[in-house]
């Protein structure tokens, strides 16, 4: 059976940078420590899984249309095939509506490398996928709607008891959920807040509307959390590096948004399996929009914040 990539989510915003129990390293799926060293980093087989003739937005022009224009429905279905019925083209459009900003910044170039970011991130996150399942590792994104085994409310962990601002609801938990796998409660908080949901006293909301699961990782995605900036800023070239950012390795590039997710785990050490999963979705997505990686993909010589 694949298993939950259980390495991130939304965990490392605030400085959790715990992690957290995965799948046996032996099974099919991702562990803690990432898939198979093999994972690989090739772009797609488009002819296998059918990716229609349209599907190349870099080569048919972008407008500033944003995600809609950049995805169609024909794409995202090819690009996720064994994907959760939460996770529907219509649920991330309507949530897209209330980011307008989101894929609809700078060139056509990096508006496509902002989506397959974005895509490629949600993907790893929640990825069944492993080296010999049927249609590829890479087939696999969006298969799982919340972190394994925490279905019945047995992961407490996931609860800051120090947080007043944001106190958990007795018998919730606030383990990962969604696109990128929202975790701790006051991440939940904020993120209920913004949105205007009680997503502490109903954190299934996130697992049971899929507008308001890609809204939560949407949130993430453009919302600066200091000193980090958001990982929407970093792809679509608002963000320029502090001084502070510049001496710690730290540029523009899809290695970035690792780092803004998960850098306290994954950056400033040797690539790992876990990061050349997410560089496997990137680089298959960028081929199917017709675009380049860009620079700094990988983010081993950047120090986490």
């Amino acid at each position: 059976m694949p298993a939950l990539e259980t390495d991130a989510g939304v965990r490392d915003d605030a400085g959790a940078d715990g992690s957290v129990p995965g799948a046996d390293a032996g099974g099919p799926g991702l562990d803690g420590g990432g898939g198979p060293s093999d994972a690989g980093r090739g772009g797609p087989d488009g002819a296998s899984v059918g990716v229609p003739d349209a599907a190349s937005a870099g080569d048919a022009g972008v407008g500033a249309g944003g995600f809609a224009e950049v995805v169609p429905s024909a794409l995202w279905d090819a690009m996720f095939p064994e994907r959760n019925a939460l996770y529907t083209h219509d649920a991330l459009v309507a949530a897209a509506a209330y980011y307008p900003a989101f894929c609809a910044v700078g060139s056509a170039e990096t508006r496509l490398r902002e989506c397959a970011a974005f895509l490629a991130n949600i993907a790893h996150e929640t990825t069944g996928g492993w080296d010999t399942a049927p249609g590829g590792r890479f087939a696999w994104g969006l298969y799982f709607v919340q972190e394994v085994g925490c279905e019945s409310g047995a992961c407490v962990a996931y609860c800051d008891a120090s947080s007043a601002r944001y106190p958990c609801a007795p018998g919730r938990t606030y383990h990962g959920r969604g696109p990128l796998q929202l975790s701790w409660n006051y991440n939940y908080g904020q993120a209920g807040e913004a949105l205007g949901l009680d997503l502490l006293g109903n954190p299934d909301l996130v697992v049971s509307d899929g507008v308001t699961a890609f809204r939560t990782a949407l949130w993430f995605w453009m919302t600066a959390q200091s000193p980090k900036p958001s990982a929407h800023d970093v792809m679509s070239g608002t963000w320029a590096p502090s001084a502070a950012d510049a001496a710690a390795g730290r540029a523009p590039g899809f290695g970035m948004t690792i780092n803004i997710i998960n850098g306290g785990l994954e950056c400033g050490v040797p690539t790992s399996d876990r990061v050349r999963d997410r560089i496997g979705f990137y680089e298959r997505f960028v081929a199917w929009l017709g675009t380049t990686s860009g620079a700094n993909v990988e983010c081993d010589t950047m120090r986490s914040y």
